[in-house]
C-alpha cells in the first residue's frame, strides 16, 4: 500500500501516512518485515536445564496453598528449596508456559492525596482494617480483617450476617487479646488503627471502644484507597485465594475457614518486602530481639 501511486500527485503513499492512517506503529512494521534473530541465553549453562528447572516451577505452584502467586514468590521459594537460577530466568519459564498468575490493568489516576508511607517501622504501632462481602447458603456475610501494617500479619478476622459497628470491632479484639494480652482500659496504647469513613467505623461505639483501649483512629484520607493499602492489599489476597474459590453452607463454616486462613497465610505467605519472609517470621524476630534487649 505504502508504494502505491496517488491519482492526485502521482507520487508513492509512503509508509508514514500509511501508518498514520491504520493507526499502527512504523515499528511494527519493521519488525514484522526484518524479525530478529533468535538469540540465546548468554552466559554459561546452568546446572539445571529449562526443562528440570520447569518441573521444579510447577512442583511449587501446585504445593503452594495459594492461587496466583507470581514469578518472585516462584523464585524465593525454590531459594528456600536450594535451587538456584535468576529471576528473569524464573520469569521467563513461566511467561512461556502460561503460569504467570493473571494481571489486573487499572485505570489512569488523578493527583493523590497520599504521596508517603503507611509502612511503620516496628509491629503493633499501626494497624488497618476493613471490611468486604461474600455469600454462603444463608445468603450474604460481612467479613471483617485487621492487619499489622509492619509485617502484614493478619491480626484478626472475623464473618458475621450483618456488618454493624459491634461486628467491626472483633477483628481489633482478638488482635488486643493476642498480641496486648488482654481488653482492657489504655492497654493498647501507643497503637494506631488506619480505617476508611464506611459508617461501622466512624460510629461512636467504634470510636468510644479505640479510646478506651488507648487506640488512636487513622481515618485514611477520603477517596484515596491507597491509605488503607494495607488491609485492601489482604483482603485481594483472601479473595482470590478463599472466597472466590470455594462455597460455603453456613456463616460459622465461613468463619471457620477464615480463621484457618488466617493461620496458614501468617505462616506461610511470603512478602518481598519482607525479604521473601513470612509475617511470623518477621515477628518472631522482632520479639527476640525486644526480649535480648
Amino acid at each position: 500500500m505504502s508504494r502505491m501511486l496517488s491519482p492526485s500527485s502521482g507520487k508513492p503513499y509512503g509508509l508514514a501516512r500509511v501508518c498514520r492512517t491504520w493507526r499502527c506503529a512504523r515499528a511494527s512494521v519493521y519488525r514484522h518485515r526484518h524479525p530478529a534473530p533468535v538469540r540465546q541465553r548468554p552466559g554459561p549453562a546452568g546446572p539445571m536445564s529449562d526443562a528440570a528447572l520447569l518441573e521444579r516451577i510447577q512442583g511449587v505452584l501446585s504445593d503452594s496453598p495459594f492461587h496466583g502467586e507470581g514469578h518472585r514468590k516462584v523464585w524465593a521459594r525454590l531459594r528456600i528449596a536450594d535451587v538456584r537460577t535468576s529471576l528473569r530466568r524464573v520469569l521467563r519459564l513461566m511467561r512461556d508456559n502460561t503460569l504467570l498468575a493473571p494481571g489486573r490493568v487499572g485505570q489512569p489516576r488523578g493527583p493523590r492525596n497520599h504521596d508517603g508511607t503507611i509502612i511503620p517501622n516496628a509491629i503493633d504501632t499501626m494497624w488497618g482494617t476493613d471490611m468486604t462481602t461474600t455469600w454462603t447458603a444463608e445468603g450474604q456475610v460481612a467479613v471483617f480483617i485487621a492487619v499489622d501494617h509492619h509485617n502484614a500479619e493478619c491480626i484478626g478476622i472475623h464473618a458475621a450476617r450483618r456488618g454493624t459497628r459491634f461486628e467491626a470491632l472483633e477483628p481489633l479484639r482478638q488482635g488486643v487479646r493476642r498480641h496486648f494480652g488482654a481488653i482492657g482500659k489504655d492497654v493498647a496504647h501507643g497503637l494506631a488503627v488506619r480505617h476508611d469513613h464506611g459508617s461501622q467505623y466512624m460510629s461512636d461505639t467504634f470510636q468510644t471502644e479505640m479510646r478506651f483501649l488507648g487506640i488512636e483512629s487513622s481515618p485514611a484520607f477520603v477517596r484515596a484507597p491507597e491509605g488503607n493499602g494495607c488491609a485492601e492489599r489482604f483482603i485481594r489476597t483472601l479473595k482470590e485465594n478463599l472466597l472466590w474459590i470455594r462455597t460455603f453452607d453456613t456463616v460459622e463454616e465461613l468463619r471457620l475457614a477464615l480463621l484457618a486462613f488466617r493461620d496458614i497465610y501468617n505462616t506461610t505467605w511470603l512478602i518481598q518486602r519482607l525479604d521473601y519472609r513470612t509475617p511470623a517470621q518477621v515477628r518472631q524476630k522482632l520479639s527476640a530481639v525486644a526480649i535480648a534487649a
